[in-house]
């Protein structure tokens, strides 16, 4: 029971379990320039195990942005059934390459290539993780990601990309087709004239085409979130990729949320800007009973959350349905 949580506490989810976690696993990436380093959490009973791909955000602190961060996020789901794997990309300081590296700064191809070299190398992740051997069940595949790793996560969704200062980086297709649901969380926006001008001058693969993004998926977005270092829209932007998605199922706007949404990438840290346990806890719920209903292939899970917020949690966020 965590004291600190009230209104979400009315959204239904499943009872927690115990959970048991590896690190670090270490897969060759022949290309990449370092091997890639990843977490897997996930129960420590039951079989069939849903999969959920995170990918980390490009945020200040020095191990939150890696397979360390996001304990909020990878614990609660984790607990409820999901096995989450978190690698580290090679944006994180921790871990990764500077950023006038080739790739850089922010390394975007590199963390999309990342997931699907996660999805290919199952069997050896099994086998460096024995606890999980033979219980994924690698036909259910979700990805979650947040801020740049919203932009990782669409582009795996099928979102296309142009970089205008790249000639090899002209409407790239990176779609996972083994990837059957994602969530976006604060995701970037359109490119162009949404843009500040640090991020015209600095990310010009910000710039993304959401037409082809057709994998269903759930855009999540706080309503204070301004990212003014990154845009001129105000947190109008982050939902870009619901209104250009045809596989956006929905948008939830968290209210008086910023760009942490309350603190989704760790415990007490300083990256998060609106940390609220309660507005937390809304988005874990929610979007766990979102990709539970995903995966069981029923709408069970996801209704029952939309209507508990609606009837009891109101004041925390709002959910807008295609």
């Amino acid at each position: 029971m965590n004291n600190l949580i009230k209104d979400a506490r009315h959204i239904p989810v499943d009872d927690t379990g115990t959970t048991v976690s590896f690190s670090p696993i270490t897969l060759d990436a022949p290309g990449r320039g370092l091997p890639l380093e990843l977490r897997i959490t996930g129960p420590v009973s039951g079989d069939a195990l849903p999969i959920v791909l995170l990918s980390h955000g490009h945020g200040p602190s020095n191990y939150i942005p890696s397979k360390d961060g996001y304990g909020p996020l990878v614990n609660f789901y984790a607990e409820r059934g999901f096995v989450v794997i978190q690698p580290t990309h090679l944006n994180s300081k921790v871990a990764g390459l500077p950023a006038g590296a080739a790739g850089g700064p922010l390394f975007w191809r590199s963390r999309v290539e990342d997931m699907s070299l996660i999805l290919d190398r199952l069997d050896k992740i099994e086998a460096l993780a024995p606890a999980f051997k033979g219980r994924l069940d690698r036909a259910k595949v979700a990805v979650v990601g947040h801020s740049m790793g919203g932009q990782t996560a669409g582009m795996l969704l099928g979102a296309r990309l142009t970089d205008p200062t790249d000639p090899e980086a002209q409407d790239v297709n990176l779609l996972e087709a083994r990837i059957k649901v994602g969530v976006l969380l604060t995701a970037p926006g359109n490119g162009g004239d949404s843009l500040s001008e640090m991020a015209r001058t600095n990310y010009g693969f910000f710039n993304p085409d959401f037409s082809h993004m057709t994998t269903r998926n759930l855009v999540v977005v706080g309503s204070d979130d301004a990212s003014a270092h990154l845009t001129v829209r105000g947190p109008a932007w982050h939902a870009d990729p619901y209104y250009g998605s045809p596989g956006a199922e929905a948008l939830m706007t968290v209210l008086g949320a910023k760009h942490g949404l309350g603190g989704i990438s760790g415990y007490d840290a300083r990256e998060t800007d609106d940390e609220d346990p309660d507005r937390l806890e809304v988005v874990l719920r929610m979007t766990w009973a979102y990709l539970r209903s995903a995966f069981d292939g029923d709408d069970r899970a996801w209704a029952a959350a939309r209507d508990a917020l609606h009837s009891q949690a109101s004041s925390q966020a709002r959910v807008d349905l295609r």
